[in-house]
C-alpha cells in the first residue's frame, strides 16, 4: 500500500510541475495534468502487479519505475495537448468576437 501512495504522490508532483512550466497554464486547471498523471500511473501499477512483475526480485523495480515514467509522460502530454488546444480555441473565439464589432 505504501507503493501506491508513493507512486500517486510522485505522479501528482509530475502533474503539478507539468502545469507550472506550461506557458498556456491559464487555460486549464492545475489538477488536470496531475489527475491524468495519477490515473495513468496507478493504472500501469495495477496492470504490472496483475501480470506479476513484483514476484521476482529481478523485476520488482519495474512497477515502480514504469508507473512513475508513465505518470510523467501523461502529465506532460495532457498539459501540452490541452493547453495548446484550448489556447487556439480561445484565440479563435476572441477573433470572432472582435470581428463582430
Amino acid at each position: 500500500m505504501v507503493a501506491v501512495v508513493i507512486i500517486a504522490l510522485t505522479a501528482g508532483a509530475f502533474g503539478a510541475i507539468a502545469w507550472a512550466v506550461d506557458k498556456y497554464r491559464t487555460t486549464f486547471g492545475a489538477l488536470l495534468p496531475a489527475g491524468a498523471a495519477v490515473a495513468a500511473a496507478l493504472l500501469v501499477w495495477i496492470i504490472t502487479m496483475t501480470i506479476g512483475l513484483d514476484n521476482s526480485s529481478a523485476t520488482a523495480w519495474i512497477p515502480w519505475i514504469l508507473s512513475m515514467a508513465v505518470g510523467g509522460v501523461a502529465a506532460w502530454a495532457t498539459a501540452g495537448f490541452v493547453g495548446r488546444t484550448r489556447h487556439a480555441h480561445q484565440v479563435k473565439r476572441s477573433n470572432e468576437i472582435l470581428a463582430l464589432h
